[in-house]
């Protein structure tokens, strides 16, 4: 098989195997993509060693028959020589025959050599295609893990506002509710001093302990004012600042 038919199977193949496989994401894809241009690649160059080494071959045995070549037509004219027409007859007809295949040899690697120049071109130009790709594939892969992350980071931030408006939902409920209490709590304190609301929490006579509390109170106040009002007498009107009965 040719290297070109070589080459025509492989991409048959690749193609019937992308067919047949599950679609991969676009990183994955270009990555594959590009390890199969590779490959191909290699076998390009495998193909261009063979053909230099069919070339050499060429060569070797090129170089073989023109020692023969020229054996026979030093045997020709040693036999000449010798007066022996027939030996002569001989070695000028196998030199005959080694001038037909060196011509045939010629033609092979002139053929061959014609190959190897157009595997070189192809190699050259697939070699660049392929870097083209490369370059082309890792701009693609940056672009696409940017995009990527932007999406995940806008996903992230969308979901952090819907976070946030619970969050606020929930603050809010609760200084509600710290309100009510809040509330409660002040109404049932005005309540429990006025007498309205018993604390049972207390003793029994709570409320009357309480009141009692308030008279003494009341009472100190009145004996501290009367307290002043003598001072201010006893001194001739003048006020001056001093410690207060307890």
């Amino acid at each position: 098989m040719s290297l070109t038919a070589r080459v025509k199977a492989v991409l048959r193949s690749k193609v019937n195997d992308r067919a047949a496989a599950p679609e991969l994401p676009p990183q994955q894809a270009l990555d594959a993509s590009y390890e199969r241009q590779v490959a191909l690649l290699q076998d390009v160059r495998r193909g261009l060693a063979e053909v230099a080494t069919g070339k050499k071959r060429i060569e070797l045995q090129a170089a073989e028959l023109r020692v023969r070549h020229d054996r026979l037509a030093d045997q020709a004219y040693a036999a000449v020589g010798q007066e022996r027409d027939d030996l002569a007859r001989i070695a000028l007809t196998r030199r005959s025959s080694v001038e037909a295949q060196m011509q045939l040899l010629q033609e092979q690697h002139a053929a061959l050599a014609t190959q190897e120049a157009q595997l070189i071109d192809n190699q050259q130009r697939l070699a660049e295609r392929i870097e083209t790709f490369r370059i082309k594939k890792e701009a693609f892969k940056a672009v696409y893990i940017a995009s990527e992350a932007q999406v995940r980071a806008n996903e992230a931030f969308a979901g952090l506002n819907g976070e946030m408006a619970d969050a606020t939902q929930t603050i809010q409920r609760a200084q509600d509710r710290i309100e009510r209490m809040r509330a409660r709590a002040l109404a049932t304190e005005e309540l429990l001093s006025s007498g309205a609301l018993s604390d049972f929490t207390g003793s029994a006579d709570a409320d009357l302990d309480r009141r009692i509390t308030e008279v003494s109170r009341a009472s100190i106040v009145e004996t501290q004012l009367a307290a002043i009002k003598r001072e201010i007498l006893a001194d001739g009107g003048h006020s001056r600042t001093r410690a207060l009965p307890e």
